[in-house]
């Protein structure tokens, strides 16, 4: 999370940087103290739960969805033809959360690597419609 030290002294609680680590979820996902934030960081912190938190599983937010809303929020930003360096400045912008440009890279780097074994497993099965979706993917990701 993008300035935590300023959320953290602006909500009087103690929490871990992670924007989904079970502490930081329960600060989110209860919302009492968010009135307490500035406007705009409690703008975006509330579009960061709005959109990522909102989820009907009885285990929510600890159901993983948040998480594979995120991933798939990356995954999108990347398929618009954004680098790694401009996908972590939309994050930031978008919803005050931060990660390096490098992890964004592994990150991206480990979906091709998904893709390419999708491709492969989904030929060898005879699945060519799959085996044609995990390429196209492949090739939005790779740029």
């Amino acid at each position: 999370m993008k300035n935590h030290r300023q959320v953290v002294s602006q909500l009087d609680a103690n929490f871990p940087k992670g924007a989904f680590h079970g502490a930081t979820l329960d600060v989110l996902f209860g919302g009492g103290e968010l009135d307490q934030l500035n406007e705009a960081t409690r703008e975006r912190v509330l579009d960061f739960t709005k959109d990522f938190l909102d989820c009907d599983c009885q285990s929510n937010p600890y159901c993983g969805h948040p998480e594979r809303k995120f991933m798939q929020y990356v995954l999108d930003l990347r398929a618009q033809g954004l680098d790694p360096e401009s996908i972590v400045d939309v994050m930031t912008d978008d919803y005050m959360v931060y990660a390096y440009p490098g992890d964004v890279y592994s990150f991206l780097d480990d979906a091709v690597r998904t893709l390419e074994a999708v491709e492969e497993l989904a030929g060898v099965d005879g699945e060519r419609e799959a085996a044609e979706e995990a390429a196209r993917k492949k090739r939005e990701l790779s740029g």
